[in-house]
């Protein structure tokens, strides 16, 4: 598969809420973008995509195409770098992403 070459090793938190995607990426929408800001002293602009169980994040100012995705299920949420071939540090993102998610859904 093309992501198993060129994506970056997943990290699982546990859905113990448990959130559906839906619900997932309307917390996203509302939350994330003042989270991250506000740990990095930021204002970085975050749009998210939606299908089935899969939500990607982007950082459109920074990086182009999605940066990281995150795969929903009743059990586990998986985030996955998407954007390993770029200069901007992805590993902060993901980090806070996790970060979130944990604090929201874990």
């Amino acid at each position: 598969m093309f992501c198993q070459r060129l994506c970056k090793p997943m990290a699982t938190i546990k859905n113990v809420q448990p959130l559906s995607a839906e619900k997932l990426f309307d917390l996203l929408k509302t939350g994330f973008a003042d989270y991250i800001n506000g740990k990095l002293g930021s204002n970085l602009a975050i749009d998210y995509a939606h299908v089935y169980d899969e939500i990607n994040v982007l950082f459109p100012e920074v990086i182009e195409g999605p940066a990281l995705n995150i795969t929903v299920t009743d059990v586990e949420l998986t985030v996955t770098l998407l954007a390993t071939e770029t200069d901007y540090n992805t590993a902060l993102l993901e980090e806070n992403l996790v970060a979130f998610l944990t604090e929201r859904a874990g």
